[in-house]
């Protein structure tokens, strides 16, 4: 499943997180969440919107924590939501808890 140009995220699993997040050329917004994470779905219209804003030049995707436990255990997520930004396949940084918008896309202008 491709990220479209609509700029919605892209969802991905276990079984595609390294061809979609580690193997991609541009730098990697990952949203690690679960549907029953409140602050994840206050997160879900600002994750929105950042797809949409950076549709192009940063890869906005989420992962449900719940279903791809594999993925949550290998990058040590312990608190949802966790967004992990990946740049040349390795993660860069990490910002925990649901945050105001400008704080993650500081981190994405600082990444980009």
């Amino acid at each position: 499943m491709q990220q479209t140009t609509t700029g919605h995220p892209q969802v991905v699993t276990d079984a595609d997180f390294a061809a979609q997040v580690e193997g991609a050329s541009e730098l990697v917004l990952v949203d690690f969440n679960a549907t029953w994470c409140g602050p994840c779905r206050m997160m879900e219209p600002t994750i929105e919107a950042l797809a949409a804003q950076y549709a192009g030049s940063v890869k906005v995707v989420t992962i449900d924590s719940d279903a791809n436990q594999q993925t949550v255990a290998r990058y040590n997520v312990r608190s949802l939501p966790t967004f992990m930004f990946f740049k040349g396949g390795k993660p860069v940084d990490m910002v925990i808890g649901a945050v105001p918008r400008p704080m993650l896309e500081r981190k994405i202008q600082e990444h980009a």
